[in-house]
């Protein structure tokens, strides 16, 4: 038989690497560049733009909280992959692929060279189809969207802005703080809790550096605890260790604050320099970073607070 044993053990193969690969599409890095947290109602809402980070961030894109699927705002691309592989045809490669591995296993196999042959051009062809009904129904939908769109925030000009006064990080070298437009700041946020948001940037960046996880827990929620642990047990995997120093914030403003039931939230953006590196832990080696330059990050910090207690860092994202 010319599907013989050999044949069928590399075609076996083949198709496990295909499945894992299609799995494996999308999935998010753990810390380094990626955005992970909860901001409640707003998960899936882009932050208002500030000063501190103009430009409107992609919603998070690693959460717990259940509900809608994250939506850009105007201008700004979703984080989910797009394209043949991540919808429909996507799904119908996995399943041609399972098809063919249970033939595998049952004894069946593709048909041998001749049905792998067969199965590519059925996939060829109807990812053609499927091709040509995106284009098609792409095609139509501006002609049926309709109707206006809610306009993305704009940061007001300092006039128009609620006075704060300065924050994070005082003195002449500090920046004055972006406002948020009025309404935007339900909870009145004012400098003490901006000096402690100041203070949980270096705290939270040390506890990581530290690999503390008792620190940890202590300043943030349990799912971000899981997405720092997470990489924490990462690092110790590959063998390096990410140090993080000489933290100091540059410049932040508030984005927005809103009451959820018992729950505050609190949206902030920072720019802050660091000398922030990853090294192996048996020779010290630099792997990644700077070990002797510091370097600048723009992140976006919102912080969570039940009935008064004190605040956690509930979700990070990068600007």
């Amino acid at each position: 038989m010319f599907a013989s044993k050999t044949v069928r053990l590399a075609s076996l193969f083949a198709c496990l690497v295909m499945a894992i690969s299609m799995v494996s599409v999308g999935d998010a890095e753990a810390r380094r560049g990626g955005s992970f947290g909860s901001r409640g109602m707003n998960t899936f809402n882009s932050p208002a733009p500030t000063q501190t980070a103009p430009n409107q961030v992609a919603p998070v894109q690693r959460t717990m909280t259940p509900g809608q699927q994250p939506t850009a705002a105007p201008g700004v691309q979703s984080a989910q992959p797009r394209g043949f592989m991540n919808g429909f045809g996507g799904s119908l490669l996995r399943g041609l692929a399972l098809g063919g591995l249970l033939g595998l296993f049952f004894g069946a196999g593709f048909g041998g060279l001749g049905g792998i042959f067969a199965m590519i051009v059925q996939i060829a062809l109807i990812g053609g189809v499927i091709w040509l009904a995106l284009r098609f129904f792409r095609g139509l939908r501006p002609a049926m969207a309709g109707g206006p769109q809610a306009s993305a925030y704009q940061a007001q000009p300092n006039s128009q802005r609620p006075d704060f006064g300065q924050m994070f990080g005082g003195g002449a070298a500090a920046s004055r703080a972006a406002k948020p437009t009025p309404g935007k700041n339900e909870l009145n946020i004012g400098m003490a809790d901006l000096e402690i948001f100041e203070q949980m940037l270096s705290r939270v960046q040390a506890a990581f550096a530290g690999e503390n996880y008792a620190a940890l827990r202590a300043l943030t929620t349990p799912e971000v605890m899981g997405y720092l642990s997470e990489e924490l047990a990462t690092n110790a995997t590959n063998g390096v260790k990410n140090h993080v120093s000489d933290v100091r914030l540059l410049q932040g403003d508030l984005a927005e604050s809103w009451r959820e039931g018992r729950d505050d939230y609190a949206t902030v953006a920072m720019r802050y320099s660091s000398i922030d590196y990853t090294a192996d832990r048996q020779t010290n080696a630099v792997v990644e970073g700077d070990a002797e330059n510091a370097t600048e990050s723009t992140e976006i910090w919102t912080f969570k607070r039940t009935a008064g207690g004190d605040w956690l860092v509930s979700a990070i994202q990068e600007a």
